[in-house]
């Protein structure tokens, strides 16, 4: 086994992607009087979340036609949706979202996803995680790029992934990214946690080598992450937040972090749980129990962003939509076009964005699934481009391959 390997798999290794030679990455508080940091966080929904049950085409018969025991209820009827505007509406699962609606710091892109047709998990989502199109190999992640292209010094905790312990490919390559498990993973030890095995793995990685620095910086970026836990899951004992809900429990943690010395600007979470092939339910179901949590989740998160909330963007998507007909077990299939969500400072929201291509059967895609209009890279385009200020030759560098089409999308920032 190589050694890089092995600190991998100890779990140093998963902190740090890759260092630059002769280089040691401490991480350090921002200096006194910069400027806010400018942050993305992206939250995965792996399964293929039915984003025409989370933003629903209210006036569309067709969607009720082909939905007799999943639609969502029209608004204003019991148990109705919330509506959005003259064509759309919220599902009532995801109410503590729309206060952000209101303040047009929440937005949606309808009808986005890849270009192809593909409707395997592990390919969608390695697609969607690379950046690529739908024919590229994938081996790193844009958000990776991404770090490549922000300017500054680089340092261990600048991105980080939450709930895994180890790096997903939208954070793996070239740049250093860290990996930090939440719940109860959080505080599983280490081998180097050990005092003893240690001093080993201290005095055996003392010099300057690149893996000398990997180990270095690796064992840094946790201690430095763990302190901050720590001290965060202190505080959320004291505050008893709600027990039943996990993922709001973990964004008080994210939060806490991300506003504190560790300087990271951007953060990745990924959610399971959004295949519903089987009782998927409509007003109360299995998807409306993934939805809620969530929206209270990322209402929570916002809260504790507190003023940093003006400077971040967070971005919701999976890697596909479902079928636009329910099945018969009370389900949806692996579908095709989905929605993207967007919340955050100077974006243009209180919309529904995208060019929606409606649900009649010569409409649909292979006559089965929403259609997609929007590539979701176009959405990710002008993410980069606003809260980054990136000009389109290191845009293009994050996204290869990719152009945006003119007047594909509208503006989506002030």
């Amino acid at each position: 086994m190589k050694r890089r390997d092995f600190l991998r798999q100890i779990g140093l290794g998963s902190m740090v992607a890759a260092l630059q030679p002769g280089r040691l990455y401490a991480v350090t508080p921002a200096p006194s009087g910069e400027p806010p940091l400018e942050r993305l966080i992206v939250v995965f929904l792996r399964g293929g979340v039915d984003g025409l049950n989370v933003v629903i085409p209210c006036e569309e018969d067709e969607y009720f036609d082909r939905r007799p025991n999943l639609a969502i209820p029209a608004p204003g009827q019991t148990d109705g949706a919330l509506k959005l505007d003259e064509q759309f509406a919220l599902n009532p699962a995801l109410e503590a979202l729309m206060p952000f609606w209101r303040d047009k710091t929440l937005a949606f892109v309808h009808a986005t996803g890849l270009a192809d047709g593909v409707r395997s998990h592990f390919s969608a989502q390695a697609t969607l995680e690379s950046g690529l199109g739908g024919t590229a190999t994938a081996v790193d992640g844009w958000m990776n790029r991404l770090l490549g292209q922000l300017p500054g010094a680089t340092y261990p905790t600048r991105a980080v992934s939450f709930g895994a312990s180890t790096l997903p490919l939208i954070l793996t390559g070239s740049s250093a990214a860290a990996s930090q498990p939440l719940g109860t993973a959080a505080e599983q030890m280490h081998p180097t946690d050990t005092p003893d095995i240690a001093r080993v793995f201290d005095r055996l990685y003392a010099g300057q080598d690149d893996l000398s620095n990997a180990y270095q910086a690796g064992k840094m970026a946790r201690q430095r992450l763990m302190a901050d836990l720590r001290q965060d899951m202190a505080a959320a004992d004291a505050n008893a937040p709600h027990p039943g809900n996990h993922f709001a429990a973990e964004t008080d943690r994210v939060a806490h972090l991300i506003r504190g010395t560790s300087r990271i600007q951007l953060a990745f979470m990924a959610l399971g749980g959004w295949d519903t092939h089987i009782a998927q339910g409509a007003g109360e179901g299995q998807l409306a129990h993934k939805l809620r949590p969530l929206g209270a989740g990322l209402a929570r998160l916002i809260q504790n962003l507190g003023p940093d909330y003006a400077h971040t963007t967070l971005v919701v998507l999976s890697e596909f939509g479902r079928t636009v007909a329910e099945n018969g077990n009370g389900g949806t299939d692996h579908g095709h076009g989905g929605v993207m969500w967007l919340m955050g400072g100077q974006l243009k929201g209180g919309r529904v964005y995208g060019k929606w291509p409606g649900l009649e059967p010569d409409a649909l895609f292979e006559r089965r699934d929403l259609a997609v209009t929007t590539d979701y890279r176009e959405v990710l385009w002008q993410v980069l481009q606003h809260r980054f200020r990136l000009q389109p030759e290191a845009l293009s560098r994050i996204l290869p391959g990719f152009t945006p089409a003119p007047e594909a999308l509208p503006r989506l920032f002030g």
